[in-house]
């Protein structure tokens, strides 16, 4: 089961932040594991939590929101809504 933010304050929704591999560097205080519950202002973008992140947004290969890819150019405006899960994972390589 999701753990479920507190109540958000006026003017901002609960999201479940995941970032993968590097990525996890970036997650606030108190998240556990590669996951954080986030209070973010309603009509941010994903682009925009990328960027109150401080994640370079070409670290970000794949952005996963509520199980559909977003691609590069949709991150700029597609908002965020309560309770989504946006997962993001840097480009990495096999061998």
């Amino acid at each position: 089961m999701r753990k479920r933010c507190p109540v958000p304050a006026p003017g901002n929704i609960c999201i479940t932040l995941k970032c993968f591999a590097f990525l996890g560097q970036y997650l606030p205080a108190g998240a556990k594991g590669n996951t954080a519950t986030l209070q973010v202002e309603a009509g941010k973008t994903v682009a925009q939590v990328i960027a109150d992140l401080n994640i370079d947004r070409e670290e970000v290969e794949l952005a996963i929101l509520n199980d559909q890819f977003i691609d590069l150019l949709a991150r700029e405006h597609t908002e965020l809504k309560d309770q989504d899960t946006l997962a993001l994972w840097p480009e990495v390589a096999g061998g």
